[in-house]
């Protein structure tokens, strides 16, 4: 059975909700312990999606001997029939076992504190270790992050040869997204877009996490790199574009963002998002998870 491992910034909570809880070939659904998985656990089971969880540590035996493919009860069976498959009728009726089986990913998700975003070194030296612990479980690992400045850029890279497939958030153009916002908007083209029609008035973008987050962020860091309140009460940012993706997981996303102009003396401004990003990654993950255990 194929097994795609996520590591994912908390800030994509939303979007993981909507594509695993939309997912129909869903083997089974395991998400890592701990704080910063509260929240999208809340989530998927406001979506009754079924989900198992465990420290990271137990996941490998959770799983059954801690291997990716072709672990787990149906390996038994498989060896009990073995003698069976030289006759064409079996041999036929196990490859279309074998065809179903491939096509129902496992999915385990990993969720990683904000705060990292304080320290680019840190966040990669993070992420990158969480790829090598998980790889020896994992048919392909999906990594919830865009490029995140200059954290993420050589990623692909990094991991060329590496046994284990690493897949990236990727726009239309095939280039991994800028940031979250860019992510949101649809890819780094459509987010260039939007900021050159803001051109000549400062411009901070929300999604729902983001405008639920500030304030978290910004207590947890008190000179938090991305919400600084002397530059956020510079005069020349004077608006905050409220981030529409279609998804209704946090009720208090108009409040949140109220709150947040009021705060900072700002114009609020609202524009049209989309999952579709988000959406096609997974889904060309999991195409790549599949078609890698099939080689």
């Amino acid at each position: 059975m194929p097994l795609l491992s996520i590591i994912a910034c908390r800030i994509f909570e939303d979007e993981l909700t909507h594509v695993l809880s939309s997912d129909r070939e869903l083997e089974q659904l395991i998400v890592v312990e701990g704080r910063d998985s509260f929240g999208l656990l809340r989530k998927l089971k406001s979506e009754n999606c079924l989900y198992r969880t465990a420290p990271l540590d137990r996941v490998p035996f959770l799983l059954g001997k801690g291997q990716g493919s072709g672990s787990g009860s149906g390996s038994g069976f498989m060896s009990l029939a073995k003698p069976l498959i030289k006759l064409p009728f079996f041999r036929i009726i196990h490859e279309k076992m074998k065809l179903k089986a491939a096509h129902r990913v496992t999915v385990v998700v990993n969720p990683l504190r904000l705060g990292l975003h304080d320290d680019l070194d840190l966040l990669k030296s993070e992420v990158y270790g969480k790829i090598r612990e998980i790889a020896s479980f994992s048919d392909g690992i999906l990594i919830f992050y865009c490029s995140c400045g200059e954290a993420f850029e050589n990623l692909e890279e990094d991991f060329s040869g590496f046994e284990c497939p690493v897949y990236c958030l990727k726009d239309g153009n095939g280039e991994i997204v800028a940031d979250c916002i860019s992510a949101a908007i649809g890819g780094n083209a459509a987010y260039d877009e939007t900021m050159y029609s803001c051109r000549g008035t400062g411009a901070l973008y929300f999604t729902p996490m983001w405008a639920s987050a500030w304030k978290e962020m910004a207590e947890e860091r008190k000179k938090s790199r991305n919400l600084d309140d002397s530059f956020l009460k510079d005069p020349r940012y004077s608006r905050v574009v409220k981030l529409d993706t279609g998804l209704s997981y946090d009720p208090d996303f108009n409040k949140n963002v109220q709150d947040f102009a009021r705060t900072f003396n700002m114009e609020i401004v609202e524009i049209k998002g989309s999952t579709e990003l988000a959406e096609k990654s997974y889904k060309a993950a999991k195409k790549g998870v599949i078609q890698h255990t099939l080689e």
